[in-house]
C-alpha cells in the first residue's frame, strides 16, 4: 500500500555499487551495514512482489514477500499504524484514542495510530514491530523502512515529533544490530535529527513533485531514494538529480504488471 507524503500536515546487484559504513547509535561491538548503492536502478513492489525489470539494482518489497535474488532488498514495515484487518494483534491500550475514547485513524488508509506517548508504549511496540524486522533480517533484507513515520501530524496533535524520534530511535537500535539499514521515509521536517535517531539513508515521495528533494540531499547526501506519483513529479526531481539519486515513478496503488493501473517510469 502506497504513502503519499501528507501535504497538508506540518547484496547488491553490483556489489561493488554497495557502500558499507558505520551507522550512527551503535557501540563498536556491532558491525557495519550496508547502504543502498546510491543513484541505482529502483523499484517499489509494496503493493506485490514480481520479477524486477531488467537493470533493477534495488527493490522495496512488503515484509511479508521474500527478497528478490540477488537485488539489494528493502524491507517494508508500517511501524506507526496499524494495517487494515490487523487490529486485532495488538493490544488495545497501545491504540491511540482521543479524550472520548475514539480510535484517532489516519482515514486516507484507515490505519489507527499506534500510542507513542510513554516510554512503556513506545518499547512494547518496538518490541513487536521489532519481530517483524527479526524476520525481514531472516529472509535476507538488507534495510528496512519504516512507515508512517509522521503520523504524529495526523494524531490530533496527541502525539509529538519527539516521541515518534524516540521510538523510531529504538527501532533503528535494534534494525542495527541485526545488520540492516534504516531509512527515514518521507517526514522532511525531521530529517536534520536524522543523526540522533540513527537513520541511515532516505525514502523521499514526492519530493519532486513538492521541491524537497533538496532538503534530503542535504540531510542524506545522495543516500535517497525518490519516488515519484505523477509525470510532473517524476520530470522535476529527474531535472535536477537525474544523475544522482535513484529516482522511479510508480502508480499510487503500487499495482504490479499485468494490473490495469500499472504505471512505472525513470528517467
Amino acid at each position: 500500500m502506497s504513502r503519499l507524503i501528507r501535504r497538508l500536515a506540518v547484496a547488491a546487484a553490483a556489489t561493488a555499487l554497495a557502500v558499507t559504513v558505520p551507522t550512527l547509535n551503535r557501540n563498536s561491538a556491532d558491525a557495519a551495514v550496508t547502504l543502498p548503492p546510491a543513484h541505482a536502478k529502483f523499484d517499489y513492489q509494496i503493493g506485490g512482489a514480481y520479477t524486477p525489470p531488467a537493470g533493477v539494482q534495488v527493490v522495496t518489497r512488503d515484509r511479508t514477500a521474500a527478497p528478490a535474488a540477488g537485488l539489494y532488498n528493502i524491507c517494508y514495515v508500517n511501524a506507526f499504524q496499524v494495517q487494515p484487518g490487523e487490529q486485532g494483534q495488538w493490544a488495545s491500550d497501545l491504540l491511540l484514542r482521543d479524550a472520548a475514547g475514539k480510535l484517532v485513524i489516519d482515514e486516507d488508509w484507515g490505519e489507527p495510530l499506534l500510542d507513542l506517548r510513554t516510554a512503556d508504549k513506545r518499547n512494547r511496540i518496538a518490541t513487536k514491530v521489532n519481530g517483524w524486522i527479526d524476520g525481514c533480517a531472516a529472509a535476507g533484507y538488507k534495510a528496512i523502512e519504516p512507515d508512517n513515520y509522521d503520523s504524529y501530524t495526523r494524531s490530533k496533535k496527541l502525539l509529538t515529533a519527539a516521541q515518534a524520534e524516540a521510538y523510531l530511535k529504538l527501532v533503528a537500535t535494534h534494525a542495527h544490530s541485526k545488520n540492516l539499514a534504516v531509512g527515514q521515509k518521507n517526514t522532511v521536517e525531521l530529517a536534520g535529527d536524522r543523526q540522533a535517531v540513527g537513520l541511515d539513508f532516505a525514502v523521499a515521495e514526492e519530493c519532486g513533485q513538492y521541491d524537497e528533494c533538496a532538503d534530503y540531499v542535504d540531510a542524506f547526501g545522495n543516500n535517497v531514494i525518490v519516488i515519484e506519483y505523477t509525470d510532473s513529479g517524476r520530470r522535476k526531481a529527474c531535472s535536477q538529480y537525474a544523475g544522482t539519486l535513484s529516482i522511479v515513478q510508480r502508480d499510487v496503488d503500487v499495482s504490479v504488471p499485468g494490473d490495469s493501473g500499472y504505471v512505472r517510469k525513470t528517467c
